[in-house]
């Protein structure tokens, strides 16, 4: 894999971990670091070594948003230049919820406007509960409009409504009760949760946690002619196969099966 300007990356032990590395602006967002993310997420999603990928922010913040200085630009941009930014962006949120392997967001500091889509579109989410959150785009006279989806998958309808019309700021704890995150803790327990859902994802087969990843997807977007066919199919698929093998084999002689570390 390349090296990034605007981020990180580092592997260990089949986690891939993905930095924000812009901590002089709160890791905030422009077109590089929209164009180096989807290109990450593209590729980390194709390595078979890796069962996790996780995304994090270096410095004081996870994400302050869209950077300034990329937002005086856009600015000036007519319809159709800001019609294909906003697709860049939403291609962004897309390609991370799409991922193949399971993705976990550890979420500090700031999460702001399109940081939220970052996070939303990860499969976990864990918040220091100080951690300050806020759907700000209606605040200079936008929507929120390309996280929407992810967003709302997230926290409903009314939900969203609430947070997205009003772009109020709130903190770890109601984004949890609104379910815009997992898990809301101190910061001295956010790596224990971290490293705990590590643990969990480390005793899951691999190509199941995949399958099933891609199997819910598909259902909430409602993308089967025939839900029940596919589930027969992909079950019948899975026991067949070598983790499924070696699986019901583990628990059958009360082991435990090969990829467990």
């Amino acid at each position: 894999m390349k090296k990034y300007q605007t981020i990180e990356y580092e592997e260990k032990e089949s986690i891939f971990t993905i930095f924000l590395n812009r901590p002089e602006v709160h890791n905030a967002f422009n077109d590089i670091v929209i164009s180096e993310l989807t290109a990450c997420f593209d590729e980390v999603g194709k390595m078979e070594n890796v069962r996790v990928v996780v995304l994090r922010g270096r410095g004081k913040s996870f994400c302050a948003g869209a950077d300034l200085n990329y937002m005086k630009g856009i600015a000036q941009f007519g319809y159709r230049e800001n019609f294909e930014d906003g697709k860049r962006l939403a291609n962004l949120f897309e390609t991370v919820y799409s991922c193949p392997k399971p993705t976990i967001a550890v979420v500090h500091g700031a999460a702001f406007g399109g940081a939220n889509g970052l996070l939303a579109a990860c499969d976990i989410v864990i918040a220091e509960e100080n951690t300050t959150f806020a759907f700000s785009e209606v605040k200079i006279g936008i929507s929120p409009a390309t996280i929407g989806p992810y967003v709302l998958k997230r926290i409903g309808e009314y939900g969203g409504k609430e947070l997205m019309m009003t772009g109020k700021r709130f903190k770890g704890k109601e984004a949890e009760k609104f379910g815009l995150v997992n898990k809301s803790v101190s910061n001295s327990e956010l790596e224990t949760v971290f490293e705990e859902y590590i643990k969990q994802f480390m005793t899951a087969a691999p190509k199941a946690v995949e399958a099933t990843k891609e199997m819910i997807n598909k259902i909430v977007e409602n993308k089967l002619e025939n839900p029940m066919e596919y589930t027969a199919d992909l079950i019948a698929k899975l026991r067949a196969a070598d983790e499924g093998q070696e699986g019901m084999a583990a628990f059958l002689e009360k082991r435990r099966p090969g990829w467990v570390k």
